[in-house]
This record gives C-alpha cells, sequence and structure tokens, in this order.
C-alpha cells in the first residue's frame, strides 16, 4: 500500500456525495485528493440510505468531473482509516473495477467491533447487500450506468449497482477502511423482513422491476409459464408426510409433533420425525411418542454427519413417505388443525410442485412478535420466479411434491437447503402460494437462526449468494438451450437483450 499511495497524483480525483454537511465526511488526512463535496441532502434513516431515486443518481454522474466518485451510504459520521482513500484509488485503478467497498467498523455501546463484509459474486443481487458506508466508483462506469437506469423514485440506487456489476464488476477490499456509529433496530428482526412491511410495496416493486431488468441483460431471466405436474406419477404409502428434522429440541418437540397429529384431514398422512442422534431427550420423548401414535414414525439416520437438508433427503427416501412432503420446524407449529388439509388443496387444485403458506412471528409463548404475518405478498404467478433471486426466502411452511424433491434433493446444510431447492424448482415448475396464515414461527433463543454474530451472518448470506450465482447460471444455460428452434434458428422471444 505504501509503495502504490506515493504514485497517486495528489489532486483533486475524487468528488464525494453525501448526507448531510461538508464537514462531516471530509477525510481529515486527505482532503486534496477530493475535489468537491456535495450534499444529497439531510441526514436519513440507515434503512433509507440505499433509496436513491433515478434522478440523484443522473445528478451524481452529471456533476462528477473527476476520474472517481465516492457515495457514502452512511447517515451519520464517519471516521476514515490511515490512508484510506488512497487505497480506494489504487484498488480501483489496478483491479479496473466499476465499484469498489470496504469492510468497515462499528462503534457502539460496547465499544468498536469488526464487521467484514461479503465477496460480491454474481449472485449478489439480493437488494439487502451490505456495502459498508462508503461506495467508490470510477466515474466512466458511473455514467455510462446512469445512462440506462429505468426511471425510480427509490430503486435508483440498486439498479446503478446491478449496472455496475455487468461492467467492470464489483470489488471488495478486505480491509477496515471506515468506522460509522452502530444503531441497533427497534424490534429484532425488524431489518430481515423490512422488505415484506405494506408500506414498502411500492419501493419493492421497483425494485423488482431493476432487477428483472438485469435478469433480462445478463440472459437469466425466466419467460413463460413453468411446467404442471403429473400428480399421479409414482405410488406412495399416504397422501401426505408431514416431515420434522430435529437435534436437542426436547423443549418444543413435544408440541411440534402434537401440533402435526391435531391435523383435520379427509386422507391418510403420517408425521416423519428425523431424529439427528438428540443427546438431551428428545430421542426419548420420540420413541415414547412413536410407540403411542402409529403416524408418528421416528427416524434415526445411520449417518452422523446430516444438516437439516440431509435430514430431509433421508425422509423423503423413507418407504412411508407421502405424495406431498410438508415442512414443519422442530420449534414451530401449525396454526390450526386445517393447515395440512389447505396444502394439499392447493397441490391438487394447481397441480403444481412446490406450496408455500405464510406464517406468524411469535415468542415461544405464541405471543405475536413484529413484524407479525409474514406473507410474501411480493410473489405473483407471472414473475415470482425471478423475484425470488432479489429476496432472501420464500417463506413457510413448505411443502414439495414428492417425485419433483426427490429428483432435486437438498443440498446437506443446516441453512439455506430450502431457498436452493425452492429456487431449483422454481426454474422449471409452478409453485402454489398460500397468503394467509397457516403456520406459528416461534422465535427464542434456541433457534438455528437466533443470535448469529457478523461472521456467521456473512457466512449464511454468502451461502445463500453462491446458490444464486449456480441457479443464475442455470437459468442462462436453460434460455441459451432454449434460444434455438428445432430447425436451428433463434428464437427471439426467449433471446437475452
Amino acid at each position: 500500500m505504501n509503495r502504490s499511495t506515493e504514485t497517486i497524483p495528489r489532486e483533486g480525483l475524487i468528488t464525494v456525495f453525501a448526507y448531510g454537511g461538508r464537514k462531516a465526511h471530509l477525510p481529515l488526512k486527505a482532503p486534496d485528493l477530493i475535489a468537491r463535496v456535495i450534499s444529497l441532502g439531510p441526514k436519513r434513516p440507515k434503512s433509507q440510505a440505499t433509496l436513491l431515486p433515478s434522478a440523484a443518481v443522473r445528478m451524481m454522474a452529471r456533476r462528477t468531473k473527476t476520474p472517481y466518485a465516492l457515495l457514502m451510504m452512511h447517515h451519520g459520521d464517519v471516521e476514515w482509516g490511515p490512508l484510506a482513500l488512497e487505497r480506494f484509488v489504487e484498488v480501483a485503478r489496478e483491479t479496473g473495477s466499476a465499484m469498489v467497498y470496504s469492510d468497515y467498523r462499528e462503534r457502539g455501546v460496547q465499544g468498536v467491533i469488526e464487521h467484514p463484509t461479503c465477496e460480491y459474486q454474481e449472485g449478489s443481487i439480493r437488494d439487502d447487500f451490505d456495502f459498508g458506508p462508503v461506495i467508490f466508483m470510477k466515474s466512466a462506469a458511473l455514467k455510462t450506468a446512469a445512462q440506462k437506469l429505468g426511471r425510480y423514485q427509490h430503486a435508483g440506487f440498486y439498479a446503478l449497482r446491478l449496472g455496475l456489476s455487468r461492467q467492470g464488476g464489483i470489488f471488495r477490499i478486505g480491509e477496515f477502511l471506515s468506522c460509522v456509529r452502530k444503531n441497533p433496530p427497534e424490534h429484532e428482526g425488524e431489518e430481515q423482513f423490512a422488505y415484506l412491511d405494506r408500506r414498502n410495496r411500492r419501493i419493492q416493486r421497483e425494485l423488482e422491476d431493476a432487477a428483472t431488468r438485469h435478469l433480462k441483460k445478463t440472459g437469466a431471466l425466466l419467460r413463460g409459464g413453468r411446467r404442471a405436474v403429473d400428480l399421479l406419477e409414482g405410488e406412495f404409502a399416504a397422501m401426505a408426510s408431514v416431515v420434522i428434522p430435529v437435534r436437542n429440541r426436547a423443549r418444543t418437540i413435544r408440541e411440534a409433533v402434537s401440533s402435526a397429529l391435531r391435523q383435520q384431514t379427509d386422507f391418510p398422512y403420517n408425521v416423519l420425525v428425523v431424529d439427528n442422534h438428540s443427546s438431551d431427550g428428545t430421542t426419548d420423548i420420540l420413541r415414547m411418542t412413536a410407540d403411542r401414535y402409529s403416524r408418528v414414525i421416528h427416524i434415526i439416520p445411520e449417518r452422523t454427519d446430516l444438516g437439516i437438508g440431509g435430514c430431509w433427503n433421508e425422509a423423503l427416501q423413507h418407504p412411508q413417505c407421502g405424495r406431498f412432503a410438508v415442512q414443519l420446524d422442530s420449534d414451530d407449529l401449525y396454526a390450526d388443525e386445517t393447515a395440512l388439509a389447505q396444502v394439499v388443496k392447493k397441490f391438487l387444485e394447481e397441480k403444481c410442485a412446490m406450496v408455500v403458506g405464510s406464517y406468524r412471528l411469535t415468542d415461544l409463548e405464541k405471543r405475536e412478535i413484529p413484524p407479525g404475518v409474514i406473507d410474501h405478498r411480493e410473489w405473483t404467478a407471472e414473475n415470482g420466479a425471478n423475484n425470488a433471486l432479489r429476496v432472501n426466502g420464500f417463506g413457510a411452511p413448505r411443502a414439495f411434491f414428492t417425485p419433483v424433491i426427490r429428483r432435486i434433493r437438498f443440498p446437506n446444510v443446516s441453512y439455506g437447503e430450502d431457498y436452493a431447492v425452492g429456487l431449483a424448482i422454481s426454474r422449471e415448475y409452478r409453485v402454489g402460494r398460500i397468503f394467509e396464515p397457516i403456520y406459528i414461527c416461534r422465535r427464542w433463543e434456541g433457534n438455528t437462526d437466533a443470535g448469529h454474530d457478523v461472521a456467521r451472518e456473512n457466512a449464511h448470506n454468502s451461502f445463500k449468494d453462491k446458490i444464486r450465482t449456480i441457479e443464475i447460471r442455470a437459468r442462462r444455460r436453460k434460455n441459451k438451450m432454449r434460444q434455438r428452434t428445432p430447425h436451428g434458428t433463434i428464437d427471439r422471444a426467449t433471446a437475452p437483450v
């Protein structure tokens, strides 16, 4: 770093765009690198910092007269690391990237903590990707991307960074170049589910449009309807199976199994509980329950290296697995006795390969917690399979047509396994939705997704980004194969634009 910074010209190379006043954002150790600071308006809440209108992006492109533009994404003051701006210039110049970002630190009530960011990859098109407080751009790339933006009131930056990813790429500097004040959300899960807030529907439609345009330009957009399934395929011992993977849930497993057994149906069903070698008494509880209720099938896998996805595969391959396999997590509940019947009815009506319901978020005592009902109404039959690449999940409960999910199979992991198969199914088959809550998702300290630190959260986000990368490439390959008709000519309806 010291070697390269000596070769950086010491005249103004950077135009800074920031919320708030000039003094809060000037790196005091390198003011000569900054040609000017242009305000984007008053300080904004962190959740709104990236929601720029297209007009603001075009203004940035128009007013940048320097080789680089720097966008301050944080709503508060930023403290700069030593030679931070020089490092941004150096990396942007040497990699040729259209956009550069870095790791950062956060100052909170417990002091300063390090906040590494995720590596950007082709599948990083989720709209909540955390780039940190500083976005560094080549002005030529900014100007080109700004010319091709749609007209957005909120999705301007999202469309911009997707455009920059198509130009010179986006590069992460794995160094802590800045520090910002940490402001925790008011409620747990507030940021995670903000995109589902009905008040944000207009924003979501814009973000969906920007993502759809990006997929179209990269050849990964799915067009047309999805395939129906042959509901008579295969022979099964039951119409449906409730599948419960479990490990060490002695506190909640009785309630979960009881919730499954209370289902009222006019078809035969069973409950497949895959006990992943529990050591806290869960196994004894399940053994006694299976002895009492013939519907409960207690499965203990031979393998000891299974994640949740691997446990699902064990249930799906079991000879007693039903025609439809319906999720119930070991600490969750069905909302009432009709949930299973509603899911099967949706399969039969729409001949889909996957059905996804809606759920109510509660604590362990079933008291509702924010944001309440999660219904994923952003899903549409026309574009849901494409928009699913932008959001972080499909919803719950998830249910599968067993012949299809047996062919696709779950990845053997304990996070994102459901998202992976959901994307793969939606690439080819119909997905049915139930928008009324039929499921209770309970949040407590024992959840697998409770209390994540930054490193674990990054690992989970990076895994889902990798799943999206795989899926985008699979969809692009599918489209390329469909571009040629049996006569060897290009089918313009499916050709990427």
